[in-house]
């Protein structure tokens, strides 16, 4: 337990220094008498991707026990509001994704995240936000020392990637890490959206 608390920890903070990395440092002079104008964008659209559950933690074992492997599909919709200052800058970012995993077995395990973070002008973003796996309950069924039944499994997302522009059509791929001391998650997302 001590060792994923230092990789998580680790990891966390490699986020943070890369963002530092990423956006020049500079010394700023603000006019607060000028108010600061912004426009409102969405950027809604479908998306799909793969997840990957590494280890041998509880949530693979259940997973197993259903006949459902480390490797799952995921199929949902990414719905997005963005606020982008005018005078340019970082875009900042609110954005829900119900997504459902495990077709391929005859499964549904659906889950949903909400994540909040920037996008940076070429198109970098991060975001960070809590994921609720539901439907877990089905798979506790299988279960025979009589534990507590958990329909939800609540994890922390922290996610990284590129939004690619392409005449007016945004299609962003993003790497997504998700830790709960049952399991990891590893996701590759990707999906388009046309510019609102």
């Amino acid at each position: 337990m001590l060792v994923k608390s230092r990789t998580f920890k680790s990891l966390f903070l490699g986020i943070i220094l890369a963002l530092f990395l990423i956006v020049p440092l500079s010394a700023q002079s603000f006019d607060y008498d000028t108010p600061v104008e912004f426009r409102e964008r969405n950027l809604s659209g479908p998306r799909l991707g793969i997840t990957y559950i590494p280890g041998q933690g509880e949530l693979v074992n259940k997973l197993d026990k259903v006949g459902i492997g480390t490797t799952l599909s995921q199929f949902g919709w990414h719905f997005e509001y963005q606020i982008v200052p005018k005078g340019g800058g970082p875009s900042f970012i609110i954005e829900a994704v119900p997504m459902v995993a495990g077709v391929e077995y005859g499964k549904l395990i659906p889950s949903v995240t909400l994540a909040m973070g920037i996008r940076l002008p070429n198109g970098i973003e991060f975001g960070l936000g809590p994921n609720l796996m539901l439907g877990m309950d089905e798979l506790e069924k299988v279960k025979e020392d009589g534990k507590k039944v958990e329909p939800i499994l609540s994890a922390l997302t922290i996610a990284v990637g590129k939004s690619i522009n392409y005449s007016g059509v945004s299609i962003p791929i993003n790497l997504v890490f998700t830790t709960n001391p049952k399991g990891n998650r590893i996701s590759l997302i990707f999906g388009y959206a046309i510019a609102d």
